[in-house]
């Protein structure tokens, strides 16, 4: 349970931090709530106004069974829905079970404490009048029908779809206005502040006044003091509609303890102030740096509330961050700038380093990182997937090693700005990052790979993220097959087939710095090794080379179509030596093309695949065994380089087939 107290540090010291009000963590005592309808009454309880709010969630006050209610009766203090503070709600037909007597005797208790505030006072000598839907009808906000009954569907006959049936949730062609949250604002002379659930000293007048209702004492399992437990442990972690909890045990019957406890006391025992700040916290740092995949989540956060990188997004979404200096920044050079002639990791690396070394800076090298993911598989029941404590400087330097392991020239659009006001340009990048654990997913199983496929990579690479394990295999050759099979990609989806290639070239270099076996460890360089001889290596650089000329015979004679190459690139994966004699012999009417036209190029690109064949190794040329994920490397490189050289060449453009997200 140590993640427990971690976040009840984490809650301390969150609520300190220099944050507008509304960005700190809840209070306790407190739950979200999507509210419906808000009610205005004057200070002495007269109606005033009412209007319908659209998707607002609000903070209020709660007890520990309404916070975590699912049936039954367990009225919020203050703002509930109509079946708990509309007196008259049986009046007018309402279909649920009207609880307005507990909501009114539980207030009523509030304000006769010592801890009553004059806006709630107000507020129960509203509700006590009765006449809340009375109020609401005669302000169109409630419907009602010729015989003043509430309306659970609207005709369309009428006119216009009222603003409450607009926000109402429906269950299966209908809705109950009983379920409409209203929340209270009081007016006050001299007072601006007249909405209830941004009332600081009312949540304060709540707090004090639901701690004096003490439950059992007993010793907290994680403070070690004797203090208040919990008995209903909050839900609504991940958003306002979760169910389900992290700590439960309401159901005593059958084989619950296994034989081990004989109540759930034995097994757990927390208090109940650091249960609430537990899962305050909780469900703060999701909504606030959270990764959310369906029902999973995992966040990171530094127990001093320091900020630290996300280590599930990607290279370039952080170095992009305008967190960095503007000099840091001008290093981003667009693509027609770089040169893949030479080795993009030295420049990569060194500002890689600078950017963690800017979070290392403001970290102490024994501050506390925690990573923790949450899963649940029933609707009511959720648990801990993973779990880690790390210095800070361990989780810095993990990432880094992460960042710089695998990355590679990945696809990415960036929108360029169009100042005279016309449409805004996409241009085509390609910056240096690694890939995120979703787009791996999609990489290795494809677009529509199913969500519970999804979550399971994402739970197999976290710790190759964390704790720098080595990468799965089966997902690297997975991803490599899917790049290789260019074929299986529409001519319009030609974007997606070079985003995958850079995801499967990425984890490829990467699983080779980290291969189990140390001797079959190597760095990959991202760019031409001009001088590496592997056979693989070589293949894709002359698949590269041909699929260039072809492209650029096909742009003069005005033709749009896929090359040979791509057409047979799984084949020559196969089978490379002989793919690469069919390739080589449908090269030739090109080449007599490009002997008129463009001579120069053509030279130039025959130079080039003779100096690639001259590395071969003696009869590596014509063995017959299947190209490795090596041959993207080479590939790609060679493409990179030929794509950069013609862009920086004007008479060189040519189309790119499919190339639009």
């Amino acid at each position: 349970m140590s993640w427990m107290e971690k976040l009840y540090q984490t809650y301390e010291a969150g609520v300190l931090l220099d944050l507008p009000q509304e960005q700190l963590p809840m209070p306790t005592s407190h739950t979200l709530q999507n509210a419906h309808i808000n009610i205005v009454i004057d200070i002495d309880g007269n109606f005033k106004r009412a209007c319908v709010l659209e998707k607002s969630q609000i903070i209020l006050p709660a007890t520990e069974s309404s916070a975590s209610r699912s049936s039954g009766e367990a009225p919020h203090p203050l703002a509930d829905k109509l079946q708990y503070v509309a007196k008259d709600y049986e009046e007018f037909g309402g279909k649920k079970k009207a609880y307005f007597d507990g909501y009114k005797k539980q207030l009523q208790g509030w304000c006769s404490s010592e801890y009553a505030h004059q806006k709630v006072k107000a507020i129960f000598k509203y509700i006590s009048q009765g006449n809340v839907i009375r109020d609401l009808i005669a302000n169109n906000i409630v419907i009602v029908d010729a015989d003043n009954i509430l309306l659970t569907k609207w005709d369309g006959d009428n006119g216009d779809i009222p603003a409450l049936f607009k926000v109402l949730p429906k269950e299966k062609g209908f809705l109950d206005q009983g379920s409409a949250l209203v929340c209270w604002s009081v007016e006050k002379y001299s007072d601006p502040n007249a909405d209830t659930w941004k009332d600081i000293s009312i949540q304060l007048s709540w707090i004090s006044y639901d701690t004096l209702d003490a439950n059992k004492m007993e010793i907290c399992f994680i403070t070690g003091y004797e203090q208040s437990i919990s008995t209903n442990h909050p839900a609504k972690i991940r958003h306002s509609g979760d169910k389900a909890k992290l700590i439960s045990s309401n159901d005593a019957s059958g084989y619950t303890y296994r034989g081990r406890f004989f109540d759930d006391m034995q097994a757990c025992v927390i208090g109940f102030d650091v249960s609430q700040k537990a899962h305050n916290a909780l469900r703060w740092l999701i909504t606030r740096q959270g990764f959310r995949n369906g029902d999973q989540a995992f966040v990171s956060w530094a127990v001093s509330g320091k900020p630290i990188p996300d280590p599930l997004v990607d290279t370039w979404a952080f170095l992009e961050s305008p967190e960095l200096d503007e000099d840091e920044n001008s290093s981003d050079l667009p693509e027609a700038g770089l040169d893949h002639a030479i080795n993009l990791g030295q420049s990569f690396a060194l500002k890689l380093k600078n950017y963690m070394a800017g979070y290392a800076a403001k970290l102490k090298p024994n501050e506390q990182i925690i990573i923790m993911g949450i899963d649940s598989a029933t609707p009511g029941r959720m648990g801990v997937i993973y779990y880690r404590e790390l210095f800070s400087h361990d989780f810095i330097r993990r990432l880094e090693d992460w960042h710089y392991q695998f990355s590679w020239p990945q696809r990415h659009t960036k929108e360029i700005v169009n100042v005279a006001g016309k449409k805004h340009k996409t241009n085509v990048i390609w910056p240096i990052s690694s890939p995120v654990p979703a787009a791996i997913a999609k990489a290795a199983y494809g677009e529509n790979v199913t969500d519970n496929l999804k979550k399971k990579v994402i739970e197999r690479l976290i710790p190759c993220i964390i704790d720098s394990q080595p990468f799965p295999l089966d997902l690297v050759n997975s991803c490599v097959r899917k790049a290789t099979n260019r074929v299986g990609y529409a001519s319009d989806a030609q974007w997606l087939w070079e985003k995958n290639l850079g995801i499967a070239c990425a984890l490829y270099k990467g699983y080779h710095m980290r291969h189990p076996n140390v001797t079959e460890r190597r760095e990959y360089a991202m760019a031409i090794e001009e001088t590496y001889q592997s056979r693989d290596y070589l293949y894709g650089r002359l698949l590269a080379i041909a699929e260039r000329i072809e492209e650029v015979a096909l742009s003069l004679g005005g033709e749009n179509r896929s090359t040979t190459a791509a057409r047979l690139m799984q084949r020559f994966a196969d089978r490379p030596f002989e793919t690469w004699r069919t390739i080589e012999l449908a090269l030739q009417p090109y080449m007599q093309r490009l002997r008129v036209s463009r001579a120069g190029f053509l030279t130039n690109q025959l130079k080039e695949m003779d100096a690639i064949l001259t590395l071969f190794k003696h009869d590596d040329f014509s063995r017959k065994e299947m190209l490795s994920g090596e041959f993207l490397l080479g590939y790609h490189c060679q493409r990179q380089k030929l794509r950069s050289k013609t862009e920086t060449e004007s008479t060189d453009q040519t189309p790119l087939q499919g190339d639009t997200e």
